[in-house]
């Protein structure tokens, strides 16, 4: 069986790399790797492939930065021909970005079967790219993998027959437990003068937060305050550092550094006394680790992560933000429903076990019918 994975941003490979993982274990599936170029560089995901022991997409369309419509245009022109190249017996996306949105449109367009890891997550704010995305995602998709019971509620209430709905877990906890010893030996403290549960670790990149001056001034307040009690690691994303230079944002201690590859990022990530993001992902990695994760945003498609996790939405104002600083909960390692590690096992099984991917849906596809 041929199956097609398709990524375009780091996050994307985190959560692949176990799925590719198991796949290339079993002796009846052979993956394949394109990458759309969303993200692709040596920080923002090249070394992410040797990290995390996949190798090098097969295919890389290199789409690159840009608008959305761009990203989105770029890839429905570049992912069809390698559809028919490939002829494969499935495709499979993650997450919510410009490439899963594109990739399923052809792999629809093409009749080719679908799969969707990471389905059902909503965050009720359609003012989102990302969640247009999940949206018309799951719409598309044959088998939906759902990593959190609200997922499962969500898809129902959508209409998305329980024949397609899989709850399986979550395949980025899989990539970090697999992954949190090594990372462990990282050096990354030591090289940024750190000490265990003495930091701050932040990341920001949602064009709500980092494209409104006001907001991202706003928020930068907080976080000057902030970096008075104890230092701020910033990995800072390009798009926002091109922001912050823009807006003349001014920081004290934070320290600003280039994107950290995998280990380092989870060893900071693991050691820090407190997150401050708004990431999807990091607030179900911190909830695994049981670090506080104080989310800048209104919303979460991740309510598993606010009622059993270490997540907490602070909302986008500064003295919101500060009050729920100045009074972290005291946290415990949580384990949601099936976030054990083994999501991966179970995505495989039921996809060999599932009569929608062992054929195509229609005959040989030929490129101008995409």
């Amino acid at each position: 069986m041929k199956i097609m994975c398709v990524i375009g941003t780091r996050p994307n490979i985190v959560k692949m790399a176990s799925l590719y993982n198991e796949m290339k274990s079993r002796n009846d599936i052979n993956p394949i790797i394109v990458h759309t170029g969303q993200h692709y560089d040596k920080n923002m995901s090249g070394n992410f492939f040797h990290d995390l022991d996949i190798p090098e997409p097969d295919y890389n369309l290199e789409v690159a930065s840009g608008t959305h419509t761009y990203q989105i245009g770029q890839i429905l022109l570049k992912f069809a021909p390698v559809i028919d190249e490939i002829s494969p017996d499935l495709v499979i996306v993650v997450g919510d970005v410009n490439s899963t949105l594109a990739a399923s449109l052809v792999t629809a367009k093409c009749n080719i079967p679908l799969a969707h890891v990471e389905a059902g997550l909503r965050s009720g704010d359609r003012s989102m790219p990302e969640e247009l995305n999940r949206i018309v995602v799951d719409q598309l998709a044959d088998l939906l993998f759902v990593t959190e019971q609200s997922g499962v509620e969500n898809l129902r209430k959508e209409g998305i027959p329980d024949g397609k709905i899989h709850f399986v877990g979550n395949v980025m906890i899989d990539t970090l437990k697999t992954h949190l010893k090594k990372a462990e030996e990282s050096s990354v403290l030591r090289q940024y003068g750190l000490s265990k549960k003495h930091y701050a670790l932040m990341t920001l990149h949602r064009p709500s937060n980092v494209d409104n001056p006001k907001t991202l001034k706003e928020i930068f307040e907080a976080l000057n305050e902030i970096s008075s009690r104890e230092p701020i690691l910033f990995p800072v994303h390009p798009r926002t550092k091109h922001q912050m230079n823009k807006m003349e944002i001014k920081v004290s201690k934070i320290k600003i550094i280039a994107p950290l590859n995998y280990y380092d990022f989870l060893c900071a990530m693991n050691n820090a006394h407190v997150v401050i993001t708004d990431s999807g992902g990091i607030q179900e990695e911190t909830t695994i680790l049981g670090v506080p994760c104080l989310t800048i945003r209104n919303n979460t498609e991740r309510p598993v992560t606010l009622k059993c996790g270490t997540n907490i939405l602070t909302g986008i104002h500064k003295e919101n933000i500060l009050r729920n600083y100045y009074n972290l909960p005291k946290c415990n390692k949580v384990t949601p429903p099936l976030w054990d590690g083994n999501a991966a096992k179970r995505i495989v099984d039921i996809i060999l076990n599932s009569n929608q991917c062992c054929q195509k849906k229609t005959v040989k596809v030929v490129q101008h019918s995409c």
